[in-house]
Formats: structure tokens, sequence, C-alpha cells
């Protein structure tokens, strides 16, 4: 995880514009590369290094002797690079997993290159021999990107928008802000002024895509068919695979632990993993909750079962509500799910940063979207129709979970690792007949608790467990963080601001008290930013007003422990 940043074609000195380049510094704490572009004196690089893998060789922009004309900057992790340098007898100058790019580049080209990558990634291309720039992201979205192109060709890319809304250009208002599409790539041509011209924008991966580097993957072919023993099994095999490549790293690994089936199953998996690997290191998992929280009794258990170095971390309403502010400006969303959900996952980061020596954290990431595993899922009108939520919820991913998950940990210079999201794994799971992925005896997620039935990995009661709404699972039994918000807002916001709401933001105008407030503080620190946002996440097929598990119908009658 590290922050990238870059502008080609800048009519301002650069030296002012590379103030904007600081707004990320919490992405990578351990170095900072500021540079220039050689014969192109409008156009920089800058880098914020978080160091994973290769501590000595792997500053920013990345180049080698080889390739004199190729300059590099990416964020994320490419899991397959030792397979890729195998298959092709890649010759590597440094220890960095993202050297690869620049040789598959100079080997195959742009669309083989980004097809090829087992991994999370968004990287920023520069070939100057032919005048090229390339930028591309991940299927999922898993490693954020921004980018900025005005009409006379000045080009900014950044991992975060705060990076990219405060810089100089002549022009007389602000040029639009955009997240780069997950799972696509862009050519642009890189003119003698240093301006660029978009050419094309290539999807060259989605969800249900079997990814082209499985063909060079080290895992050993899957068994066919469609019977439950089948499935079963190749959903452990992909699964553990997911978790083993993602083993990558010099830094000590943590795991967030909720004590819900997702992150139980990251947590007892790469507690099995890293056993038999030998690392020197015994696991760490972080569990956070307010005094006696579901989470942090179900999280206990598990951490007993599998013997992990376990750490609780208790925070009160007042905590909670003073880090609203800071949360919001850190994930740059007014989304309301989003930002409830994402002050626990804050306030555990900070406490994982500042008091122990964790920096690469895995976590559950993903797994709701793919599995069905939300609980408006059981009100599906047909399994095909739950097929068809599941890929959007995917495919927006970027814009709610994974963007909390990316923004949560890295503010705190972590870097999360999400098993869940892997190629191999989610495009086989989205294979699978949709009768086989529905919800089923009144629990959702039923397949991928079954096929982990026999393992003895977790508790049964923990891989059995109903999905608790987040604000109850987080919070006192007595009171959740759902209420707790309710109860505060209501006196921040009167009434009559909330009747005017849509005249005041008519974009996604909030419909509830807690929307408006979330709405003030992102106007406050990103004005004029809404379409950031394209819509409020939602449950589908019911009539909801509010996102929160707590109003369905079918969270309300479900047996609670």
């Amino acid at each position: 995880m590290c922050g990238i940043w870059a502008l080609f074609g800048s009519d301002e000195c650069l030296s002012v514009q590379c103030l904007s380049a600081m707004k990320i510094g919490h992405r990578g704490p351990d170095a900072f590369r500021f540079e220039n572009v050689n014969g192109f004196t409008n156009c920089c690089f800058g880098f914020h290094r978080l160091a994973i893998v290769d501590q000595l060789y792997g500053m920013q922009p990345l180049r080698v002797k080889k390739f004199p004309y190729l300059w590099l900057c990416y964020n994320g992790e490419i899991y397959n690079y030792k397979q890729l340098q195998k298959q092709f007898g890649f010759d590597y100058q440094t220890l960095v997993d993202g050297e690869v790019i620049l040789h598959l580049y100079n080997k195959g080209g742009i669309e083989q290159t980004a097809s090829m990558l087992d991994g999370v990634f968004a990287f920023i291309l520069l070939d100057t021999a032919n005048r090229k720039v390339f930028l591309g992201r991940d299927t999922y979205g898993v490693r954020p990107l921004f980018r900025v192109l005005t009409d006379d060709g000045f080009l900014g890319v950044c991992s975060e928008a705060k990076g990219l809304i405060n810089l100089k250009h002549s022009m007389s208002f602000a040029p639009k802000v955009d997240p780069f599409l997950p799972g696509h790539y862009e050519v642009l041509d890189l003119k003698a002024n240093g301006k660029v011209g978009s050419v094309e924008l290539v999807k060259f991966h989605g969800p249900k895509d079997k990814p082209l580097h499985a063909d060079y993957d080290s895992l050993q072919n899957l068994s066919s068919g469609f019977d439950i023993e089948t499935v079963k099994s190749n959903i452990r095999l992909l699964f553990e695979n997911a978790v083993r490549k993602r083993l990558m790293s010099h830094r000590r690994i943590g795991c967030l632990l909720s004590g819900g089936l997702d992150s139980s199953l990251v947590a007892a998996v790469l507690l099995k993993l890293m056993k038999e690997a030998d690392f020197p290191c015994p696991l760490q998992t972080f569990a956070i909750g307010m005094e006696d929280s579901p989470d942090l009794l179900a999280a206990r258990k598990v951490a007993a079962h599998i013997g992990s170095e376990h750490h609780e971390v208790s925070f009160n309403s007042e905590e909670g509500i003073q880090a609203l502010e800071e949360v919001v400006i850190c994930l740059e969303t007014y989304d309301i799910t989003t930002i409830r959900a994402s002050v626990g996952m804050y306030l555990v980061s900070k406490y994982i940063r500042k008091n122990t020596d964790s920096v690469v954290i895995f976590s559950g990431e993903g797994s709701d979207e793919l599995t069905q595993g939300y609980i408006y899922f059981h009100k599906a009108p047909t399994p095909e129709d739950a097929v068809e939520e599941s890929e959007r919820l995917l495919k927006e991913l970027y814009l709610f979970d994974v963007l909390r998950a990316d923004r949560t940990t890295s503010a705190h210079g972590l870097e999360l690792r999400v098993p869940f999201l892997d190629h191999r794994f989610t495009s086989y799971y989205l294979s699978l007949p949709a009768e086989l992925r529905i919800p089923k005896n009144g629990i959702e997620k039923y397949l991928l608790r079954e096929a982990f039935q026999d393992t003895n990995l977790l508790p049964k009661e923990i891989l059995w467990r109903p999905k608790e709404a987040f604000s109850d699972g987080l919070t006192s039994v007595k009171k959740s963080w759902f209420s707790i918000l309710q109860d505060y807002i209501d006196l921040q916001v009167e009434d009559c601001l909330l009747e005017k709401a849509a005249e005041k933001f008519p974009f996604n105008p909030p419909k509830t008290k807690e929307g408006y407030y979330y709405r003030q503080i992102f106007e406050k620190h990103y004005p004029g930013r809404s379409s950031w946002v394209p819509h409020y996440w939602m449950p589908r097929w019911i009539k909801a007003t509010d996102p929160s598990a707590r109003t369905l119908q079918h969270y309300k009658s479900a047996p609670k422990e």
C-alpha cells in the first residue's frame, strides 16, 4: 500500500503543485520521492512509500537499466510475479513485485500486461520512447485511483481525490476529478509539450471472467462438475490458495477479526498457513467494540480456537462521534452506511499503527457481495435476481465497502489484503448455478459455510453465526451504534434544514438527518464534488428508507444469540 501521484502538462510551477501530493502522505509513511521526467519539464511523479517488499530497492518511480525509457508508479501487490518470471524468463533487477509490469509491457504491450497481473493494483506507466501514458486499475478497485483530465490535455493522477482537487491550472473553474474505473486501462498520447490526449479506455477484466493469468497459475486444475462435494472442495482449495498467495510480505501480518463468518474464516486459514510456512511472528488478530459487544465475544471465541495473539480495542460513543469528521475526510464520501461502518475500522486501524508492529492487515471484505451475505438477499424474488444483484454489488465495491476498507487502513499507514476478492476465487464462485448460491434454511452464505463444515477451522457456533447488523455487532446490546448516531444527530440537525435538503443538495438529496449531517461535513471539505457518490448504498427488493439491516423485517425476526 502506497500513495501514487503524477502530473503531465502542468501550466504551474511543479514545486507549487507538489504540495497537493503531500495530502496523501498517510498512505506511505516510510519515504517520499518527487521526481521530474527527463525531457518533459512540466511532468512529474510523486510517491509515498510503505515498504512491504524489497525494502532496499522499492522506491518509485521504478526504473531499471534494461528499459531506461519506462517509468512506473504503482500501488498494490502483484502476487504472481515469480510465476511470470519463471514462465517468460524475465530478468528482474530488483525484488519489487511490480517490476513485472515493465517486463510484461515490453514483451506484449499494455493489454497483455493488465490481463496477466494477479493482484491488486493501480498504476501509472510512462513510455517516453513511444510517448505514451498508461493508467490501470485492478478488477474490483481494491487499490484506489483518481484522475483529472482537462480539455487542454493537463492530466493529474492520484491514489485519493484529495491530492487532485487543489491543483493549480489556467482554468476559471475547478476541473472534474473522477475515480478511474476498476478492471480498465487507459491509453494516452504524450505530446511534445507534456500535455496528453486520451486514445482509448479498455475494460480488460470483469468479475465473471476467468483471468488470463490462471493459465500460468501454480494451483492444480480444479475438479469439474457441480455436484456439491466437488463444489465444496473447489471452494476450500481456491480460498486457501487466495490466502496463501497474499502472505507475500517483509513486514508483520495481522488480521481484523469481528467474529463474523468472513473475518473468522480469513483469520483461521491465515494462521494455519503461517504455521505451515513457519512465520517468525505469531498472527495478531484485532477486534473492536463497545463494552458488551457481541462481536468482541465472538472474536474472543475464534482467537481462542485458532490460537492467535488477540487484541481487543474498546471505544465509547463519544470517541465514535468525535471521529466522524476525520472519517468523512479520509473516506471522501457522504454515503451513510459507508461512514457508519468506517468508524470502527478507522479506530481499530489507529490502534494497530500506534500499539503494534503489524503492517499488512487481512480482512473479510468482499464476501457479502460475492456470496450473497446481506440480509436482504432473503427477499430476492428469484435466484437469478440474487445473482444479478451480487454482480452489481461487486462492480460497485470500489464506491462502498472496498473504499471504506482501503481508506480507513491507509489513513494509518497499513496495507489491506482481501482474499475473498481473489480473481480465481470470485470467477469460480460466480460460475456456480444460481440455486447453489442463494440463502438456504433461513441462513445467508449457506454454501460457503457448508464448504468449511468439516474442517474444524472454526467453532460451529461461529461458522453458522447469523449475520449481525454492523451496528449491533460492534456496540453494546443495550444500545447499538445505529441508535447512538440517531440520538446524537437528531440534536445537531433541525427539522427545517432537512425539509429544505433537496433545495440545498439537489443531487442525491439526503432524506434523513443522519444523511444531512454527513453531507454537511462532506461539502465543507469537498465542495461541489457530490458526484463522487453516484447513489446511496441501499438494500433491494424492500421499501428501505435506511441502509441499516436493523430496519429489515427478516433481521427483526431472526433469533439473536
